[in-house]
């Protein structure tokens, strides 16, 4: 017999998890979700200041970029999430939209009509269950928890108070009607415990008898005939496997693998597939190009008469956590945040600040050895552009991963005034009086020679790649603006890949969105 379902959705993340429900809602259509990584089971991935934990796990998909020429030729790790739930089940919890102006970029810089910030707001109101905010921003019965969280470290909120000295406003709803200020974030918690998609969307949903979901399927490629999509091959238990799609496929495997399957499938730049001996089905010269993501450095600094939230780490207060969903265990780390424009000129915030209550770089990777804070400026309003591309036309290799850190200097102008910017925060109010001492970069008011050698020594991923299979109008667009791959039929691409631009802050809410976008476009679509 025949395995054939009429949606295969590959990837259960941000994306995919949303679409399997919603399109599942339909009891006379079937679904398969197939997610590469195990069931979410993990203790750490319930408790929120452990997300940094399961970097460098079976849980990671362990990926690293390709040394970059800004940064001193030093390589960045990018952590992916290999589980139900994607990186949802992984990620910092803030719960972020971007800017009004972003969406109406993309529809008008890029054509993807129906997509501006009047369009998507319906759908982020959609998805959201907010414990505090509601209307006309908000919605309050959606499945994605949104709450204040349970735990707020004293610093976060002495950064909070120095950012309104230094001249900011004070911002309790940075997915209202402004975005700009300082302020503590909401986070996609339900009782101080992680709320990713696996739990809002994909186990609700697990008792209807038209959904199916496979854990451990690793997908190898698109299965066409001619130029239209009829399935997928997959590895399963050792064992080769192939599924039918009767009306669509849809990758929702995030920027790196949705472009990497399309590729390996024949979709993508013709000369670069023959290269690795892969058969053209369709050229499309945008297939992993355009990448790009939020780079974040900036200052780490001692502390003085208070705690790191690393050393809050115990077995009381695990068990307080555990009975209650409070105390430090529930810190999604990156507490406070602020936005601003690195320069009067312009006309959206280009800077996000991240604060976090410990010295944390390299991914948290390392452990703190002295207690200290971050206060860690982000660029939000990114130029610079680089691709993902096949190293091998064995799907399990690696792609290579060149996200062009600062190759458009305008980034490094901008970071380098974020950084000018946040130190006159540290530098007075509330935040002031706990600072013991730089630590990098090596003063709290650097030269910008200091400046640059923090970035090139700091810069890491804030986990938000976008762009490689990215939506629009113009010649390099990979999808349509209802998300169809161009050049074949039956298949789309449902993730954050489909981002012409990355939205002005984090990228887990942005996505949940398209994803119930999409869902109705797929079923106006049937």
């Amino acid at each position: 017999m025949v395995d054939s379902f009429d949606y295969v959705i590959v990837g259960s993340g941000s994306a995919g998890g949303v679409l399997a429900a919603r399109l599942s809602e339909d009891p006379h259509v079937s679904v398969l979700l197939l997610e590469a990584g195990p069931e979410d089971d993990a203790d750490e991935i319930k408790m929120p200041l452990a997300f940094s934990t399961l970097f460098k796990t079976k849980w990671d998909w362990n990926y690293q970029t390709t040394p970059q020429k800004q940064l001193g030729g030093r390589r960045a790790d990018w952590p992916r999430m290999k589980a139900l739930g994607g990186c949802s089940a992984m990620n910092a919890m803030i719960y972020m939209r971007g800017n009004r102006l972003d969406y109406d970029d993309w529809r008008d810089g890029y054509g993807a009509t129906g997509w501006g910030y009047d369009d998507v707001l319906p759908y982020f109101r959609k998805a959201e269950s907010n414990t505090r905010l509601n209307g006309p921003f908000h919605g309050n019965d959606g499945p994605l928890r949104v709450e204040d969280r349970r735990y707020n470290h004293e610093l976060s909120d002495a950064f909070i108070a120095s950012g309104v000295s230094a001249g900011l406003k004070p911002n309790d709803d940075f997915n209202g009607e402004s975005q700009e200020g300082v302020g503590r974030h909401q986070v996609t918690q339900k009782n101080g415990k992680r709320w990713s998609v696996a739990d809002a969307y994909i186990r609700p949903s697990l008792g209807r008898p038209n959904l199916t979901v496979r854990t451990l399927a690793f997908v190898e490629k698109v299965v066409f005939a001619g130029t239209r999509a009829v399935g997928v091959a997959y590895t399963r238990g050792g064992e080769q496997h192939t599924v039918h799609a009767n009306a669509e496929v849809i990758l929702s495997g995030g920027s790196i693998n949705s472009p990497q399957l399309l590729m390996l499938s024949g979709v993508g730049p013709g000369a670069h597939l023959r290269e690795h001996g892969i058969t053209v089905v369709a050229e499309s010269p945008g297939v992993g190009q355009n990448l790009h993501d939020h780079p974040v450095a900036g200052f780490l600094a001692y502390t003085k008469n208070t705690t790191d939230i690393a050393e809050l780490v115990n077995l009381r207060n695990v068990a307080k956590w555990t009975a209650t969903g409070r105390g430090p265990i529930s810190s999604n780390v990156a507490e406070a945040g602020a936005f601003f424009a690195s320069d009067d000129g312009l006309v959206a915030p280009d800077i996000q600040i991240h604060m976090a209550p410990t010295g944390f770089y390299d991914n948290g990777l390392h452990e703190p050895v002295r207690r200290g804070v971050t206060i860690a400026p982000t660029l939000v309003n990114v130029f610079s552009r680089g691709a993902i591309t096949l190293r091998s036309a064995d799907p399990h290799w690696h792609p290579a991963i060149d996200p062009a850190y600062f190759d458009d200097p305008r980034d490094l102008d901008a970071l380098v005034a974020g950084v000018r910017r946040t130190g006159e925060i540290i530098r007075q109010g509330a935040l002031a009086e706990f600072i013991a001492a730089p630590w990098i970069p090596e003063s709290l008011d650097p030269t910008v020679d200091q400046i640059i050698a923090g970035i090139k020594a700091l810069t890491q991923t804030l986990y938000h790649p976008v762009g490689t299979c990215a939506m629009g109008s113009g010649g390099d667009a990979v999808v349509d603006a209802e998300l169809r791959v161009n050049g074949v039929e039956g298949l789309r691409v449902v993730d954050a890949s489909v981002m012409p631009v990355v939205p002005r802050g984090n990228t887990n809410a942005p996505t949940v969105m398209i994803a119930e976008k999409a869902a109705d476009l797929i079923k106006g679509a049937a």
